[in-house]
């Protein structure tokens, strides 16, 4: 099988279990766990923030952030196609309170200007403007990479009005690799930044939160609330660092191959890929022209031995990673040309 669904699909490499079978374990919950604090002391320092948190999943990471940054009746900004409004259960009202204020972006970027025309003025009428989100990359925009001179405008007008900004960096190492621009330029722009582990660094479990050492303080107790404290958790954080610190760097291979794929099918008749935009390891592809249905779609790839996700009645998702090699990208166009021409 040629598993292009998602980087979450990732295996741990061989050197990163042996590190992760290496690693030193204690009791994470009373702080004791050394493997963990050296994972949290690394990412917070590679942000430029004072402090970080290793739970177990991006959603957790997310959702401590908008409750410790909201009150319940606040309203949360983000881009419709954004994952906290998306892909994580409900949970900013479910477990926060607030509600979800979309802005309907491009490819997952809204601007400055359209976060300005919503926020709420100051009446008991209306929701609290409280939060920005941002998500960079972002997922079902394809992969897009946010401009940092818009991420600096988004953030000092949020601040300027006394709201808060999120930056939900799931992919940020994504976002580093295809700009150039460090994660700490990204970071500095907002309070509390998650990113993830087992996307493209490739290891099996866990994100972070990272922030000011008040605010992760306070997302202990949020995390202990939602389940997430865990023991001797070493032996999984040993992987997230490994990759954290041998991962990073080659995600432009990821990028040159969601490229070249792209490219390819993009000479298959009615498949439409914006190429312009594959910034980075995420390809959508819109068969709209041709009527194909993502799900026919999905089934008949299957079948032939290729994996992919739905992104939409007629939009299905690629996605590049890890253990995803030249001869992967060349047998998944053979693949999609046998089975719709081109």
């Amino acid at each position: 099988m040629i598993d292009l669904r998602s980087d979450t699909v990732t295996k741990p490499t061989e050197k990163m279990r042996e590190a992760m079978f290496a690693a030193e374990v204690g009791d994470d919950v009373f702080g004791e766990d050394p493997t963990i604090n050296k994972l949290q002391e690394r990412v917070a320092s590679i942000l430029g923030k004072e402090a970080a948190l290793y739970v177990p999943s991006g959603t957790m990471s997310n959702q401590i952030a908008i409750n410790l940054l909201t009150e319940p009746g606040d309203e949360v900004y983000c881009d419709a196609g954004a994952h906290i409004f998306n892909y994580e259960g409900g949970a900013p009202a479910f477990l926060s309170g607030v509600q979800i204020r979309p802005i309907q972006g491009q490819r997952g970027v809204f601007t400055v200007d359209q976060l300005e025309a919503l926020i709420q003025a100051d009446n008991s009428h209306f929701a609290r403007s409280a939060l920005v989100n941002i998500e960079n990359t972002s997922n079902r925009g394809g992969g897009t990479v946010w401009p940092l001179a818009e991420v600096r405008r988004i953030s000092e007008l949020a601040h300027e009005k006394g709201m808060k900004v999120h930056l939900d960096g799931a992919r940020i190492w994504n976002a580093v690799a295809a700009s150039g621009t460090p994660e700490k330029d990204w970071a500095q722009y907002a309070d509390t930044v998650s990113v993830c582990f087992s996307k493209g660094l490739g290891a099996p479990v866990g994100s972070a939160l990272v922030g000011s050492q008040e605010l992760i303080s306070k997302a202990h107790r949020v995390r202990k609330k939602l389940g997430g404290g865990m023991r001797q958790a070493g032996i999984v954080a040993a992987g997230a660092l490994y990759g954290l610190e041998n991962h990073r760097e080659r995600m432009v291979e990821d990028h040159r191959r969601a490229k070249w794929l792209a490219q390819e099918l993009a000479t298959i008749p009615g498949f439409d890929i914006d190429l312009e935009h594959v910034d980075t390891n995420i390809i959508i592809v819109d068969l709209s022209e041709r009527a194909i249905e993502a799900e026919q779609f999905a089934v008949r790839a299957l079948e032939k031995g290729l994996l992919v996700t739905l992104a939409g009645r007629y939009k299905v998702r690629f996605v590049t990673h890890l253990q995803i090699s030249d001869n992967d990208i060349e047998e998944a166009v053979a693949i999609v040309k046998e089975l719709y021409g081109g």
